[in-house]
C-alpha cells in the first residue's frame, strides 16, 4: 500500500465520500434485488446514481480508490460491484499511526 496513493485517491471530496458511504452501504444504497449489500457489494450503477457525477469521471474515481487499495472490485456478467476493503484500511490505520 502506498501512503501517497491512498492520500491522493481520499483528496477529492466525491472519493472521499463514495469511501464514507461503502462503510454503511445499507443506509445509503438501495437494496440489491438478491443477495445482502455486505456480502454482494454495491452496484456501479448506485454509486453513479448517487454521485451524480457522469459515468466515466465515477468509474476513474472508484479505479482510484481501488488502486490505492482501498476498495474491491467484483465483477457479475455485465455488472461490477465494490467493497470497502477493510483489511487493507486497518493496516492503513495500523501504518499511519507507526509511522505519523
Amino acid at each position: 500500500m502506498e501512503l501517497l496513493e491512498v492520500f491522493k485517491a481520499l483528496s477529492n471530496e466525491t472519493r472521499l465520500q463514495i469511501i464514507k458511504w461503502l462503510k454503511n452501504p445499507e443506509i445509503h444504497f438501495p437494496k440489491p434485488q438478491h443477495g445482502d449489500i455486505h456480502e454482494d457489494r454495491v452496484c456501479v450503477s448506485d454509486i453513479h446514481k448517487k454521485v451524480g457525477l457522469s459515468q466515466s469521471t465515477v468509474s476513474l474515481y472508484l479505479s482510484m480508490l481501488q488502486n490505492a487499495g482501498l476498495i474491491k472490485a467484483k465483477r457479475v456478467g455485465q455488472w461490477t460491484y465494490y467493497k470497502r476493503d477493510e483489511e487493507n484500511i486497518k493496516k492503513l490505520i495500523e501504518l499511519l499511526s507507526r509511522e505519523l
